[in-house]
């Protein structure tokens, strides 16, 4: 064979593998979504986000989009980095989290004016089934149990824990449709949260199945 002829042949194996590699890249995504849901696009933080500082030069260069079934997304979650430049986290995002609308307030903002008591702070924390609370006198200035409920394997129930303990419910206000087709509206509620607690709530809606606020 001549050297022509071995360079052509290497020439064309070599298309056919890139050829197979990207059907069978293409038939594994096609299989997540048919299992997962389609993929969305989210911000992750590529680094720790420091509370009460905005979201501007290395902090916001530190922000990644990538693509998630959608069954794994929170509700809450930020499709764009612009969503996120100019804010200021209300509690640190730990890298590698998911950043969601609810943790993000308005430069300047006061928590002091709102008559917390030391060490807590005002944080947005998406929630579903709060339709009885902001039905009732309750949607303001009462006291709560924030209940969280686990993502389950192969049809098991997820664990179900109090993961706040008596905190302050601030504000409730209804915040759409639930992201991944589920029943109900979703709830975002603000509650006066330590450093400990609203690391905690925070990680639960980058992976928990359901928030829940039960009444005291």
């Amino acid at each position: 064979m001549s050297r022509r002829a071995r360079a052509l042949s290497f020439l064309l194996a070599a298309l056919l593998c890139a050829a197979l590699a990207a059907s069978l890249a293409s038939g594994y995504g096609a299989r997540l979504e048919r299992r997962y849901g389609q993929l969305r696009s989210v911000v992750v933080a590529g680094e720790e986000l420091p509370a009460g500082k905005p979201i501007e030069g290395r902090q916001a260069q530190a922000l990644e989009l990538r693509r998630v079934p959608a069954r794994f997304v929170p509700a809450a979650a930020i499709s764009t980095a612009e969503e996120a430049l100019g804010r200021v986290p209300a509690a640190v995002v730990p890298a590698g989290a998911y950043v969601l609308a609810p943790q993000l307030g308005a430069p300047g903002s006061d928590s002091g004016r709102l008559g917390l008591a030391s060490g807590r702070s005002p944080v947005e924390i998406a929630v579903s089934g709060a339709e009885a609370l902001a039905s009732g006198d309750a949607a303001g200035g009462s006291v709560v149990d924030v209940v969280v409920t686990e993502e389950s394997d192969a049809g098991a129930p997820g664990r179900t824990y109090v993961a706040a303990h008596g905190v302050q419910l601030l504000d409730l206000r209804r915040g759409g449709e639930a992201a991944d087709g589920g029943a109900g509206p979703r709830w975002t509620a603000t509650l006066a949260l330590t450093h400990a607690e609203a690391l905690k709530l925070i990680a639960a809606e980058n992976f928990a199945r359901q928030v829940r606020l039960l009444p005291r």
